[in-house]
């Protein structure tokens, strides 16, 4: 659709105290899917869970959409 825009975010989950996936930071945004599954994948060597997720927008009414999942890997916990 004319004037949308894709955002793409990866973001990493380490477990906490009682073993409950928590975020290890920030989402991060990627250039393209092909970038953030290529990070998400050496993130997944080194936290519980990673996931990786679009989301297309339109700038003329401030929307974003519903979030897509595109990679997960392992135990992750609220990120959208």
């Amino acid at each position: 659709m004319p004037g949308t825009f894709v955002s793409i975010y990866v973001l990493a989950f380490d477990l906490d105290d009682r073993g409950q996936p928590v975020s290890a930071f920030g989402p991060r945004p990627a250039a393209t899917e092909k970038a953030a599954i290529e990070e998400a994948k050496e993130l997944d060597k080194r936290h519980a869970g990673v996931v990786v997720w679009k989301r297309e927008g339109d700038p003329v009414v401030g929307e974003e959409g519903e979030p897509e999942i595109i990679f997960r890997s392992g135990r992750v916990g609220d990120f959208a």
